[in-house]
């Protein structure tokens, strides 16, 4: 029997209007700053790894139930302010067409190498395609009580380079031919990859998430140029289809430092980043948004008083600023102690009080 409900302080959490999570996004005033913690749920987790033992990640991501107790389990046992959704973001690609596996990695057999191949990318119906996605949020809503839950998807060019590549990638090699000789190909691919992660995160939305984080993982690995050229306008579509809708948007990306004002603009309530930037640089670069990170992951496997110092040095940057969110500057490693996670909460909450 799948276990999915929190302990009694969690149901008592505040109403969305009053969550600080949620607050925060807006750049509304917070009583202390906010944290969670990207790839909040997953193998750096006994309970996950038991559960990993008798169910594959397919399994996990296709069964509400399965997906809904991942999600919970950081809940019960760190003081976290949000829930993310536990998915897989390449869930969205086979949905498309591709034919994913892994081993023990993420492989698509099927990639794209040509505009022929982008021809034959299926038209997603997002409810039909996935619906155990959204139904998985609908149940763990339930079970939250009121801390908030957020949905999220790959951006275009990284879900379109899983496409290309075949999995994942240092080079971006066949990504970076396809988009320099084949622009047209590109764009089409791009375009159709937009239009499905808006569908996607719009559903999410509408199934009971309070905020939606659009991850651009491999983003990093462009020029300004490149990004401004061939990368924005398709995260800037996928942003546009969500203004309105109610919830905050999270734009999150790896290596933007060098065109982080782009990025920035491309759209998001708030902006993502990693530890390649300094918090206060980041502040005076993206505008009027709320910032959400940025603590290297492998400080969480670090002796306590360097990472004591290090969550110390972020919150002494923010600088008690409306709109920060505390996170990593990318996800949880595999190997890191869950102790270390709980402490990292427990600081900020505890130096941060306004």
């Amino acid at each position: 029997m799948i276990y999915i409900a929190v302990n009694a302080e969690k149901k008592m959490s505040p109403t969305p209007d009053q969550a600080r999570f949620l607050r925060a996004c807006r750049r509304q005033p917070v009583d202390r700053v906010p944290v969670w913690f990207m790839r909040q749920a997953g193998r750096y987790m006994e309970e996950y790894r038991r559960l990993r033992q008798r169910h594959s990640i397919l399994e996990i991501a296709k069964t509400p139930e399965l997906a809904c107790e991942v999600t919970l389990q950081p809940v019960r046992s760190f003081p976290v302010d949000a829930a993310i959704i536990f998915a897989d973001i390449l869930l969205p690609a086979e949905a498309m067409g591709a034919k994913l596996r892994f081993a023990p990695g993420p492989i698509i057999d099927n990639p794209i190498r040509s505009s022929a191949d982008v021809r034959r990318i299926k038209r997603v119906d997002v409810e039909k395609s996935l619906g155990f996605v959204l139904k998985a949020i609908s149940l763990t809503r339930q079970s939250l009580g009121g801390l908030p839950l957020i949905g999220f998807a790959g951006a275009p060019f990284t879900l379109a380079s899983y496409l290309i590549e075949g999995g994942p990638t240092h080079d971006f090699i066949r990504t970076k031919a396809l988009m320099h000789g084949q622009p047209k190909t590109w764009d089409l691919l791009l375009g159709h990859v937009a239009r499905v992660t808006a569908d996607y995160l719009k559903a999410q939305i509408a199934w009971g998430a309070q905020a939606v984080q659009l991850f651009d993982s491999w983003v990093g690995a462009l020029s300004p140029a490149e990004y401004r050229r061939y990368v924005m306008p398709h995260s800037q579509a996928v942003l546009e289809a969500l203004k309105g809708s109610g919830v905050p948007v999270i734009h999150f990306g790896t290596g933007t430092a060098g065109f982080l004002e782009d990025f920035a603009r491309a759209g998001g309530d708030v902006i993502g980043i990693d530890w390649r930037i300094d918090l206060a640089s980041a502040w005076k670069r993206v505008g009027a948004k709320a910032i959400q990170g940025n603590l290297d992951p492998t400080l969480l496997l670090a002796p306590t008083p360097l990472l004591r110092r290090a969550v110390h040095e972020l919150l002494e940057q923010a600088a008690h600023r409306k709109g920060y969110i505390f996170n990593l500057g990318h996800g949880i490693l595999p190997n890191t102690p869950p102790g270390s996670v709980k402490a990292v909460a427990d600081w900020v909450h505890a130096w941060s009080v306004n």
